[in-house]
């Protein structure tokens, strides 16, 4: 049963300063997902691919709850590609992934794609619940895990 999003939660783009602390985030609630990878190692690796997708148009949003990032967001408004949607391990469940998604939707109306991984099995209840197709399959490039193309169109 999901609970009560923060009452407080604020979903705005990231100002400077505040990657640190998402990326604290980020690396929890991935290291959550996936104990075997080392999520600390792919910081580094994490602040260039959003400094890259920044610099090609992609925007990145958090949710502020509780006094702190809960959430994060990247998207591009100008391709619809939703490429990190991550939610603080205590706040999953919570509605703060549906409020980023709102975001998303918000951002790019005419529909968003994303891949997935395909063993990530709650995330791809999650984009199902939301109206997201599975369109096609791949192979993560950094993993060569197999993961899904989704796509959601208004």
């Amino acid at each position: 049963m999901a609970t009560q999003a923060p009452s407080d939660l604020i979903v705005r783009e990231m100002i400077e300063g505040e990657l640190e602390e998402a990326l604290d985030m980020w690396v929890a609630a991935w290291q959550a997902a996936y104990p075997a990878i080392d999520f600390d190692a792919r910081r580094g690796w994490a602040v260039e691919h959003i400094a890259g997708l920044e610099h090609e148009g992609s925007l990145v949003v958090v949710a502020v709850g509780e006094g702190r990032i809960v959430g994060l967001l990247v998207v591009d408004p100008n391709t619809g590609y939703l490429d990190q949607i991550v939610v603080a391990t205590d706040q999953q469940g919570r509605g703060v992934a549906d409020a980023l998604l709102a975001e998303a939707r918000r951002l790019a109306p005419e529909g968003l794609d994303l891949h997935v991984n395909q063993d990530n099995v709650r995330a791809v209840r999650f984009y199902e619940k939301n109206g997201f197709r599975k369109t096609g399959t791949d192979v993560n490039p950094r993993s060569q895990a197999p993961i899904y193309k989704m796509s959601w169109r208004p």
